[in-house]
């Protein structure tokens, strides 16, 4: 497949905005998934961090949505024809904290579109930013990193990553089973049609996964609701995040934490089945 980098670099610095209300059935919700013994949300509680990934949702039209089940490509996203997408990593400023209830906007502008040859095949990165505001000005500025990829053929042979272990000694560990009621339950809330996380044969004979693929998004909230709960009361300033592999709905994974040498400073990742990381994180408190 060829591609025209600079067509798709044409993208870059186009803007969206979209309005929101930060409504408390998806913060019960999420919370209610999450398997939080207090789930009810209330007008006026501190949205935590990463739930703000529960509003903006892509609502496009079932007839304009592509065969992976995102939507179509085109429109905002530039047109990449490579089949596969996944959501890489990012990094958030947390200026102020939205309240449940508050109605919010969300800003966003392409600041980057890049291609590169690889031994996987042919890739291209795009880099998002996400401003929230309420009336008041900004609450969120966030950047993400997609990435676009030809999908690995089922028949050919998966060569195993060698695993590479997290360089912290874990103080919090917690164990996790990506069973398919859950993802579906989280991509439900998400509004997240892709088929690699809720149809099996799909994912298998498509895509060419082992199994169900865990949420990117899931497992960096899933970090985050640990750090919460062993430190109540933490405001979280700045929170960066990066995929290293998938993970399956194969086997149970552990979410791990370790506080840094400085108090601000948090280490999060998940260990797969194998004790490999696969996502790694680094939060820095308020």
């Amino acid at each position: 497949m060829s591609i025209d980098i600079e067509y798709l670099r044409s993208w870059i610095g186009r803007q969206e905005s979209l309005q929101d209300q930060l409504t408390l059935t998806a913060m019960t919700a999420l919370a209610a998934t999450l398997d939080h013994q207090e789930c009810v949300a209330r007008t006026g509680d501190r949205l935590p961090e990463l739930w703000h990934w529960l509003y903006f949702l892509p609502v496009a039209r079932q007839s304009k949505i592509g065969a992976d089940g995102h939507p179509q490509r085109g429109g905002f996203l530039p047109p990449i024809e490579l089949p596969s997408r996944m959501w890489a990593g990012g990094r958030l400023d947390f200026i102020r904290s939205p309240w449940a209830g508050d109605r919010v906007e969300r800003k966003s502008t392409i600041l980057d579109v890049s291609h590169k040859s690889g031994r996987s095949g042919e890739l291209v990165f795009v880099t998002l930013q996400h401003e929230i505001l309420d009336d008041n000005g900004l609450l969120i500025r966030e950047q993400q990193d997609l990435v676009y990829r030809n999908n690995s053929s089922p028949e050919a042979a998966t060569p195993v990553p060698v695993p590479r272990f997290a360089e912290h000694t874990p103080l919090w560990k917690r164990e996790i089973t990506p069973d398919p009621v859950l993802l579906f339950r989280y991509s439900a809330l998400t509004l997240n049609g892709h088929r690699i996380h809720y149809d099996r044969q799909y994912a298998q004979n498509v895509e060419g996964y082992p199994g169900l693929v865990v949420h990117g998004p899931l497992i960096a909230t899933l970090l985050v609701d640990l750090l919460r709960e062993q430190m109540p009361g933490a405001v979280i300033s700045h929170f960066s995040f990066r995929a290293v592999r998938a993970l399956y709905d194969t086997a149970p994974f552990q979410v791990c934490g370790a506080p840094g040498k400085d108090a601000r400073e948090v280490f999060l990742w998940a260990e797969g089945p194998d004790g490999g990381v696969c996502m790694e994180a680094t939060a820095t408190l308020a």
